[in-house]
């Protein structure tokens, strides 16, 4: 585990609610220079704990309205690889996520869909066609709430 102090938890913090900030507007945020700044960030990104900068878009905004979890149980387990299911369910670009899960299912996958009959034609003609796909449950997304993780802003 890397250690932490308290500037890098503040930084994190402040790039995980906006990736799109430099090393110059951070230092000026937490009494740093921009290069000591930018080595830090360096040095989180070289040590895993910054993974990588995402671009989070508005799925509404470009027209998918609907988005659904899927639990999905292979049906015949031995007969394909697990590789194999996973190569073909990344091919739906309608598949946002694909995660191997331990439970009632074997994975769960993130569908974005224009709207509920474009869920269906995804559904019926791409995910139930899939090699080895069994019991597939659907549940629609009402509302969602983006909260932050462990990661706290340092007390003062």
């Amino acid at each position: 585990m890397t250690e932490l102090d308290e500037i890098d938890r503040n930084i994190l913090l402040a790039l995980a609610q906006d990736a799109t900030q430099n090393a110059s507007t951070l230092g000026r945020r937490f009494g740093l220079s921009q290069p000591a700044t930018w080595r830090r960030i360096k040095r989180l990104t070289d040590a895993g704990v910054i993974a990588g900068r995402r671009l989070d878009l508005d799925r509404e905004k470009l027209g998918f309205g609907v988005t659904v979890f899927l639990g999905v149980k292979l049906a015949t387990k031995g007969r394909i690889s697990l590789e194999d299911f996973e190569r073909a369910v990344s091919a739906i670009p309608e598949v946002q996520t694909v995660e191997h899960v331990l439970g009632l299912y074997d994975y769960r996958l993130r569908v974005t869909a224009r709207d509920i009959a474009d869920f269906e034609r995804v559904l019926r003609r791409r995910i139930m066609t899939l090699p080895g796909a069994g019991d597939v449950e659907a549940n629609v997304l009402l509302s969602e709430e983006r909260r932050p993780g462990p990661l706290e802003p340092a007390a003062t």
